[in-house]
């Protein structure tokens, strides 16, 4: 008999979940449009698609507010 290829998802009772770090890992990098490929299939089988919504929202609204800040505080000091 052949083994499935490496590649196959883990049948339903066997799917691992991923952690909030690998889901931060995986939304970090694609916010810079690069991601290993074996990393990309990996994350497919384990990251629900909803945790990535949820921490690319939080991710954008930190991003959004860290430059809000910045220019705060180069605006108040070049005055």
């Amino acid at each position: 008999m052949s083994d499935p290829p490496a590649s196959s998802p883990p049948p339903p009772g066997e799917r691992k979940q991923a952690t909030l770090r690998q889901v931060a890992s995986a939304v970090f990098w694609s916010f810079f449009g690069v991601r290993k490929g074996r990393d990309m299939l990996r994350d497919e089988t384990t990251i629900n698609p909803f945790h990535v919504v949820i921490v690319g929202l939080l991710a954008g609204l930190l991003f959004v507010l860290a430059l809000v800040g910045l220019v705060t505080v180069i605006t108040r000091n070049a005055g």
